[in-house]
């Protein structure tokens, strides 16, 4: 849940040993004895997906979005969901991200459909019953992502299994073919590729006479060469391809108030508190690593950063709100590509556009000079989208009679 100013109301910090899932039922509760009025919509992960808390939150007059995990959502039940679209009896309806300014058409992100089941659940003393929306999605970019890992791991467990012919001096070879098909079968069970790779182990049986030496008698040698040759299996490939990049969401918000699309691009909206941690365990808050012994220092110090990631948080809400309202984007925030215009930046990203500024303090004795290099045409737009006034640096730069600081003075 967040406040105006898109920061969390409420954080609860939970030890490793704990699941957190039975945790949102409370802290939802603690939010709206907060805001005292109903209506409201949590966004939240797979965790937030358990029936008490759907229902606590159905029941409740507030609305909840969420996606369903894994074991809620088995791989046959899956596949039934997906059956009607492979089988062209379910149209899927195209979505699409909305872009800032004029520019090309907007960029389609997903694609799905959904439906609606009866649900009852035990909410108290009392049996909540609701209708939930059940909203089958794929992403186009996780599709390709997780195609990408696919592929990569096809190619990684084929170079493997080639290996294993390899003849070189200390590399071991295979004479028994249950061996070598063992190794071939931990080696597609590692690169998690199942069922889309089919191998076949030959053996080879060469006899070679050898002469009689000594006292040992003329013989015929047998020797016993495996090889596995491992092949793609394409129709196998392509099904595990077309199942890619699927989630299950839910919801019990009407259609006519959250649409598919308007769901989609608010889960994808989502605020996460695990983008705070992230900032405060790397840079440039750096919280990690931590030499201090005493925990009134640790405390302190945890204390002070908070305040660096709450300014951290407040600067990319405003620009990123004030871009919203302008319908614009800020170029030129990656070296290299100074076309690339996001129309979400970090806060990180802009403070990198002002790295290289050189503040240089003169005193001669008798007055104090003051020199600021001047600022860069991305730096004064980056100024303008967070509403800071070019003067803050400019005084400084043109040498005002009255500066805004008195630097002559310690």
């Amino acid at each position: 849940m967040l406040d105006p100013l898109g920061l969390p109301l409420t954080t609860t910090v939970v030890s490793g040993e704990r699941v957190d899932d039975p945790l949102y039922v409370p802290e939802i509760q603690r939010v709206q004895a907060s805001i005292g009025r109903r209506g409201l919509t949590y966004v939240g992960d797979c965790k937030m997906a358990a029936l008490r808390t759907r229902a606590t939150v159905a029941a409740s007059g507030d609305y909840y979005l969420c996606p369903l995990a894994s074991p809620q959502v088995p791989a046959a039940e899956l596949a039934a969901l997906l059956a009607p679209v492979w089988q062209g009896e379910q149209q899927l309806k195209r979505i699409y991200r909305p872009e800032a300014g004029t520019g090309p058409k907007p960029h389609r992100i997903a694609e799905g459909y959904e439906y609606r089941i009866p649900l009852t659940a035990q909410v108290g003393e009392q049996i909540g019953a609701w209708t939930e929306r059940r909203l089958v999605v794929r992403s186009l970019k996780l599709a390709a992502s997780q195609e990408q890992a696919v592929r990569r791991r096809l190619s990684q467990a084929l170079s493997e299994l080639t290996a294993l012919n390899e003849r070189r001096q200390g590399k071991k070879r295979f004479t028994v073919a249950a061996d070598l098909w063992a190794a071939a079968e931990q080696i597609v069970a590692t690169r998690r590729v199942g069922g889309m790779i089919v191998l076949t182990v030959e053996t080879q049986t060469v006899e070679r006479p050898r002469r009689r030496y000594g006292s040992r008698p003329p013989e015929v040698e047998v020797q016993h060469t495996c090889t596995v040759t491992a092949r793609v299996d394409e129709a196998a490939l392509a099904e595990t391809l077309r199942r890619l990049g699927w989630r299950v969401y839910v919801t019990n918000q009407p259609a006519r108030q959250l649409t598919l699309t308007q769901a989609v691009l608010a889960y994808r909206a989502e605020y996460l508190l695990e983008h705070g941690f992230g900032r405060l365990k790397g840079k440039p808050l750096a919280l990690t690593p931590l030499y201090l012994d005493s925990d009134a220092r640790v405390t302190g110090w945890i204390r002070v950063l908070t305040i660096g990631l709450r300014v951290l948080t407040l600067l990319e809400f405003g620009a990123r709100r004030q871009l919203q309202a302008q319908g614009q984007t800020v170029a030129g925030l990656y070296p290299g590509n100074p076309k690339r215009a996001p129309a979400r930046p970090t806060t990180e990203l802009m403070l990198r556009a002002f790295e290289g500024l050189t503040l240089t303090h003169l005193d001669t004795g008798a007055h104090v000079q003051v020199y600021l290099t001047p600022l860069s045409a991305v730096q004064q737009r980056l100024l303008e989208v967070l509403g800071l006034p070019p003067t803050i640096y400019g005084c400084l730069t043109h040498h005002c009679s009255e500066p805004i600081l008195n630097l002559s003075e310690p």
